[in-house]
């Protein structure tokens, strides 16, 4: 029976200590511009075709018809999209192509992605492997100086885009990163997601609790490092990190949370809250729009949250709904309907009741995607709970994607929007503060 308990307490501990163990491969890219499959057609058409790439060295040209990846057939978006995450530098990866009505078979070795450089950082390329086997990839930044050093621990959000910042790679949230790695003065951890730049697995198949898994490993992880102050460590969670963020620091004991584009509900009632607002941007009237959340969204998203079933089960059931529904049969937003399924039954709520650390909340005056209504009961649960260090501070103008904008309409459009550096600049002050750290006065 002894024996028997040591077993179970190995068996414990390797199951939930991260395991650093250098097997991931460094993602790569087609280099070429190519259009995924279109809708109700098989096969990914090559446009453009970077001059002395793998793919123009194997002698693939123009036009040519992408419709096979290592046998796997290229017949959906989505599929497309799980082949380029999945590409691998330095693999053989068998391509087929159809020209002129001709297949045509290749096996092309590609290149491997550059990775970051930072003046004045160490840029370290680690990985841990979480409680679920999936090993992931971690980056993190490091000041060049000795001695243990505040840290921030950086969760991105429910999209399965790279937290890395590559040469050649923009846009406002990669901007946000490097601006958070170079200009902090802090150590710096991201975590890729299951199937995301060189981490195995899926991120159309990963699910709320294997996410959840890998950013509990590698945050175990990153408090074992020598340079780190385990005892200094903020968590800046964005979009759905940010309500991870509670979470993590309560169970990690981190030194301060940090919350960007931020929920407090159950995601049953965020999702009726973002019908409503996507209902009125598109010109229905205040009587249209209670016909259509009672007639079609009320019975379309219980149905997948309460009840736990797939869009299509719904929508086959209730075939009236299916005009209604944007979503792919077994996916939203890119992620399976388990994730959601999961996300619904997870108390989120629950972990802002317990915090006890210095609570930091941006938002965006033209979030269309978190309401605002979100962010003040959180102050609230706060301020009842007996909390006293927190602060919600509302941008005005910034939408969920870090981008300056007139109205929530126009991000909703997805008109141009503006990059204004006073929003990671506040991030990075008030990691700062709640690390001990002095302010920087940016100019």
């Amino acid at each position: 029976m002894k024996n028997c308990c040591l077993f179970i307490a190995f068996f414990l501990l390797v199951a939930t200590f991260p395991i650093q163990s250098q097997v991931l491969g460094r993602r790569s890219s087609w280099e070429a511009k190519i259009q995924g499959p279109q809708t109700g057609k098989p096969g990914a058409k090559i446009l453009e075709i970077d001059t002395n790439s793998p793919l123009a060295k194997a002698g693939f040209l123009a036009n040519d018809l992408i419709v096979a990846v290592n046998g796997t057939t290229v017949n959906s978006d989505e599929i497309w999209t799980e082949i380029s995450y999945g590409l691998r530098a330095n693999t053989p990866t068998q391509i087929k192509v159809i020209r002129n009505h001709q297949s045509i078979e290749k096996m092309v070795e590609f290149n491997p992605l550059e990775k970051e450089k930072h003046a004045g950082l160490d840029t370290y390329y680690e990985e841990v492997t979480s409680a679920h086997g999936i090993t992931q990839r971690i980056i993190i930044t490091k000041p060049k100086k000795t001695g243990k050093q505040p840290a921030v621990v950086l969760i991105g959000g429910l999209s399965c885009s790279s937290i890395e910042t590559y040469p050649g790679r923009s846009g406002n949230w990669v901007q946000t990163i490097k601006d958070l790695v170079e200009k902090s003065g802090m150590v710096v951890m991201r975590i890729e997601k299951p199937g995301v730049g060189d981490s195995e697995g899926d991120c159309s198949q990963s699910d709320f609790v294997t996410d959840l898994a890998g950013y509990q490993a590698a945050i175990q992880y990153f408090k074992t490092k020598p340079y780190v102050d385990s005892s200094r460590i903020v968590v800046y969670g964005s979009s759905m990190g940010s309500a991870l963020a509670p979470l993590l620091a309560n169970e990690f004991d981190l030194a301060g949370v940090i919350s960007d584009g931020t929920f407090y509900k159950t995601w049953f009632e965020h999702m009726l809250e973002i019908e409503r607002r996507i209902l009125q941007f598109q010109g229905n009237t205040e009587s249209q729009i209670t016909e259509k959340m009672n007639k079609y969204y009320f019975p379309l998203y219980y149905g997948m949250m309460v009840q736990k079933k797939s869009y299509q089960d719904v929508v086959d059931e209730n075939p009236a709904l299916a005009d209604y529904n944007y979503h792919s049969p077994a996916h939203m937003y890119g992620r399976p309907v388990a994730y959601y399924q999961q996300l619904q039954e997870f108390d989120l709520a629950g972990q802002w009741e317990k915090i006890k650390v210095p609570v930091r909340i941006l938002r965006g005056t033209h979030d269309w995607i978190m309401s605002a209504f979100d962010n003040h009961m959180i102050m609230e649960v706060l301020k009842r709970n007996g909390h006293t260090d927190h602060l919600l501070h509302e941008y005005p103008g910034l939408d969920h994607w870090n981008t300056i904008h007139e109205s929530p309409k126009n991000s909703f459009e997805g008109k141009p929007g503006k990059w204004d550096e006073g929003t990671i600049n506040l991030i990075i002050n008030w990691a700062r503060e709640m690390a001990g750290l002095d302010s920087i006065a940016f100019p």
